[in-house]
């Protein structure tokens, strides 16, 4: 809502109580218009409202549709190439090279456009572990995106400390300006553009407010190894026995979902890092996938999708009861609600343990029906699984994406926001698993008896059992079989689960089809990790699949 400054605003008064002694001339915005410092939750949604950003749904969460981007715009992310960035980055599909150059136009630009418009500021910390904390400043154009960032970060712990606070990295988020590509480089009008040197973000042209997460996402992944920890797109939680597990998977896999045990403490959803004394979130808060969300399986999920506090992004209503449909996929298959860890009753609140994982999933979502439900990995199988990070990418995760999955290897578990080369992590990863004995699965979420549009999901009662057998040790004493493609060992029997569901070839009408397919998929796994054998000794590159055709 443009030139909202000449209307008094129902926070204005207290626009600037929580005000930085850093002020905004530090970042070159000037001459702007009303600052509005460190709003609390219930101040961001008196702004957000006022300014006709959202709704208010039954139970308290803030609706608001995201406009043209329901999704990540991984093809417009840009890192600045200059002396301290050159050889580090792995550049190339994920982090294309911006110049110095245009990134000093493009930014102003958009300070130029900023000039006379009101903006929201949250001082904030990224990292769980004092050790490991960065201080970050978010700014923004919407008053809800700003609610986003103090949903997703970690305040501090006094207005003092707000106060003092100089951030070492800073986002500026800027929806409703458009790049121009003949003047500034971008590939169109949307762009996230990151420079190192200058601890800078800028964000335009798209109203999807998980940019601005997985952009700090993405600048820990560069920093973090700089300083031995190793920085994760995985879910975590922590057993009675302070038994750790971290969860890999791109979003639609079910990092979310099956991390929110209420068998197990939840650290956190999406985003960690591992250090010399354990496991660390980087954020404050949630962000899931709540397309057909179920009361029953999800009952904690769900549950958050009543509640204020709560950012619903694209989830359909009906604007006079303001009761929730979130079976409703006509906005996108994307619908996400953003809510804070403290939500789920059987959170961590500290956000890190100090104790080191015992047990790694890598999970996949294989839309080839093809795979076994889970299988345990040796470490060699570790680092090619985790280098090529098998999925499907699920409709709507990412801008272009249709209904069906779409096959894709992800490095890392998340290629996206990976800066430096997957053998980078993959090694960190490896060092870590061997030093404090961590078993690994790799457990399968997507589709068994066919492809996808013949066979079916996987179901998650079944998933869940087999990943509670595999936490809890129950699968040490059981008998496995090795996987004829893969070499991996996969259960032949599991508590709760039938033995079938163990046997994906068995649930095919056609086992030659089955067969065919599998080898299909070691094809393409083979054909992937070309990619990254110049950094992987011999004995990781032999521990991929081997083509059996049957």
């Amino acid at each position: 809502m443009k030139k909202v400054k000449l209307l008094a605003t129902p926070t204005q008064p207290q626009a600037s109580e929580f005000a930085s002694a850093y002020g905004l001339e530090n970042h070159g915005l000037v001459n702007l218009g009303r600052v509005y410092w460190n709003l609390t939750e219930p101040a961001l949604y008196e702004e957000a409202i006022f300014r006709q950003e959202g709704h208010v749904s039954q139970g308290g969460p803030f609706v608001v549709n995201t406009g043209k981007h329901t999704a990540r715009s991984a093809a417009d992310k840009f890192v600045v190439k200059e002396a301290s960035t050159d050889e580090r980055i792995w550049w190339g599909e994920y982090n294309r090279p911006f110049s110095s150059e245009k990134f000093m136009a493009l930014f102003a630009r958009v300070q130029a456009y900023l000039q006379g418009e009101d903006v929201f500021v949250q001082d904030l910390v990224a990292g769980a572990d004092p050790e490991y904390q960065m201080p970050v400043r978010i700014i923004t154009e919407h008053a809800w995106h700003s609610l986003f960032a103090r949903c997703m970060l970690i305040s501090p712990k006094t207005h003092d400390e707000m106060r003092k606070q100089t951030p070492q990295f800073t986002v500026i988020a800027v929806p409703s300006f458009k790049a121009d590509p003949r003047i500034d480089g971008t590939r169109g009008e949307t762009f996230i553009v990151l420079n190192f040197q200058q601890r800078l973000a800028i964000i335009g042209g798209t109203g999807y407010a998980g940019e601005i997460k997985k952009t700090i996402f993405t600048v820990l992944n560069y920093l973090l190894p700089l300083q031995e920890t190793l920085p994760m797109h995985c879910s975590a939680n922590v057993g009675p026995k302070n038994d750790a597990a971290i969860f890999f998977g791109l979003s639609g896999t079910g990092k979310t979902t099956l991390s929110a045990d209420p068998k197990r403490q939840l650290i956190g959803d999406d985003e960690h890092g591992w250090s010399h004394t354990g496991v660390f979130n980087f954020e404050n808060g949630c962000y899931a996938k709540v397309i057909r969300l179920s009361a029953e399986h999800e009952p904690e999920i769900y549950a958050c999708t009543r509640r204020f506090g709560t950012i619903l992004e694209n989830v359909t209503y009906d604007p006079a009861a303001r009761v929730l449909d979130l079976d409703d996929d006509r906005t996108t298959e994307n619908t996400r609600a953003a809510y804070p860890l403290e939500f789920i009753a059987n959170a961590v609140p500290e956000k890190m343990v100090k104790a080191h994982p015992k047990n790694v999933i890598l999970l996949t979502c294989d839309a080839t029906g093809v795979m076994p439900p889970i299988a345990r990995l040796t470490p060699e199988q570790t680092m090619y699984h985790f280098i090529s990070g098998y999925t499907s990418k699920i409709a709507g995760t990412e801008v272009g994406l249709g209904i069906e999955p779409e096959l894709t290897f992800s490095a890392c578990f998340g290629a996206p926001f990976m800066v430096h080369h997957p053998s980078v992590y993959a090694n960190m990863l490896a060092q870590r698993m061997i030093r404090y004995g961590a078993n690994t699965w790799l457990v399968n979420t997507g589709w068994t008896g066919g492809p996808f549009g013949i066979g079916k999901r996987i179901s998650i009662r079944h998933t869940r059992a087999l990943l509670n057998a595999a936490l809890d040790g129950k699968l040490a004493n059981v008998e496995f079989k090795k996987d004829p493609v893969f070499g991996f060992d996969v259960p032949t029997s599991c508590p709760e689960v039938p033995a079938d569901v163990l046997d994906p070839a068995s649930s095919w009408g056609n086992k030659g089809d089955y067969w065919k397919k599998y080898d299909a998929l070691a094809a393409r796994f083979i054909d992937n990790f070309k990619r990254f054998t110049d950094g992987c000794d011999a004995t990781v590159q032999a521990a991929g699949p081997k083509r059996v055709q049957k």
